[in-house]
């Protein structure tokens, strides 16, 4: 056991940290910004667009952040001379594959729970002359939150196993960019089956927690609602 390297749990709690912090706030204004488009539409295609990383094979979406910015491409160039940071493998890669790859799952929650409030309670909010921004702070939001936040759990545990734009845009860096998902396989590939064994057990105890801690959440939830 001394001979495993854990810096991959390390560097997928911080990817997934990161990831869910962007992708939280991200995914909720989002929704809130579909539902409240007129044409439906132009709703349809806004909610294809933004879905699509979720059901496209993640190598897929790994090629387009690779394709657009890698480090010898448009958008990777033009951040590196603004920033001197480059994007393709680096930590920061892990973020932006695990954030492209967990928001549309963010997105639908948060969109399905913005959905089950109480159109009454808006147009009510409305005709007393309350802002849509306000509206959304003060009475949107409160009332979704349950799912929103259940939505971010999952999202979480989305971005701490994602592995194939992770490996695209990323690549398998020890110490750097191999993720536990990356480690499992490169374990695996090395014949190391006990390394591998480790990873595994520490990413399904990862995901039993947050699932766990989903429903927990959720039934402490429906109860209060209950009373």
């Amino acid at each position: 056991m001394s001979s495993i390297d854990w810096s991959p749990l390390w560097i997928s709690l911080h990817t997934a940290a990161a990831t869910i912090t962007i992708v939280f706030f991200i995914g909720v204004i989002i929704a809130w910004w579909v539902e409240r488009l007129q044409s439906q539409s132009l709703k349809i295609f806004a909610d294809a667009v933004i879905t699509l990383p979720m059901v496209l094979p993640p190598t897929v979406a790994g090629f387009f952040l690779l394709y657009f910015f890698g480090n010898n491409r448009f958008l990777g160039q033009l951040i590196y001379q603004l920033t001197g940071i480059k994007i393709a493998f680096s930590w920061l890669a892990t973020v932006l594959a695990a954030a492209v790859i967990s928001l549309p799952l963010m997105y639908r929650s948060a969109r399905g729970a913005l959905s089950q409030v109480d159109k009454g309670m808006l147009e009510a909010a409305r005709s007393l002359g309350m802002t849509e921004w306000r509206i959304f702070w003060r009475i949107h939001l409160p009332n979704a939150l349950p799912g929103i936040i259940a939505g971010g759990l999952l999202a979480f545990a989305r971005g701490l196993g994602e592995f194939g734009a992770t490996a695209m845009i990323a690549g398998n860096i020890t110490g750097r960019t191999r993720t536990l998902p990356l480690a499992v396989y490169s374990a695996v590939a090395a014949g190391d089956w006990e390394a591998a064994g480790w990873y595994v057990a520490v990413i399904v105890g990862i995901c039993l927690l947050v699932v766990i801690g989903l429903n927990v959440y959720l039934y402490k939830t429906k109860q209060q609602q209950g009373e």
